[in-house]
């Protein structure tokens, strides 16, 4: 996987992470020498959806969403936004983020990303198989008479 498309999947696997769950596989020995060029603050972004996934868009309405931004001593820069108002969390991911830029975290992908990824995984199977247990096909009957 290309350094690009690897970032990308980390970031996701991080935002969709829970607060708990990413505390479960937080390792004790993380540097804490990183400063807040933005610390976590909380804002709206509004939610677009298109009926369908390709009718036209529609606003769904406004969630809260949470980012920080910290920087390593090294002078690398990690990026964090969350759904939700968790600062504490927010600023966990971006220091996350920071450190998985580094050619030597491969311990970080195989203790807290691999992990949670499976986790995510598997709450996305079993939410696919809840919403397929729920599916109605509609058909008509045709009688003879109508014809």
């Amino acid at each position: 996987m290309e350094a690009h498309k690897a970032r990308q999947h980390w970031l996701s696997v991080l935002a969709h992470s829970q607060p708990q769950q990413l505390l479960a596989h937080w390792p004790a020995n993380l540097p804490t020498d990183y400063q807040l060029l933005r610390a976590p603050e909380t804002g709206l972004t509004r939610l677009q959806a298109r009926m369908g996934g390709t009718g036209r868009r529609f606003i769904l309405g406004d969630t809260t969403v949470t980012r920080a931004v910290v920087r390593m001593a090294n002078g690398t820069c990690g990026y964090s936004y969350i759904l939700g108002r968790d600062k504490a969390h927010a600023e966990r991911c971006a220091l996350l983020d920071a450190l998985l830029q580094d050619d030597s975290s491969q311990h970080l992908h195989q203790q807290i990303i691999a992990p949670l990824a499976a986790l995510r995984a598997e709450q996305q199977a079993l939410r696919s198989r809840e919403v397929a247990s729920s599916k109605v096909d509609f058909f008509t009957l045709v009688r003879g008479d109508n014809a």
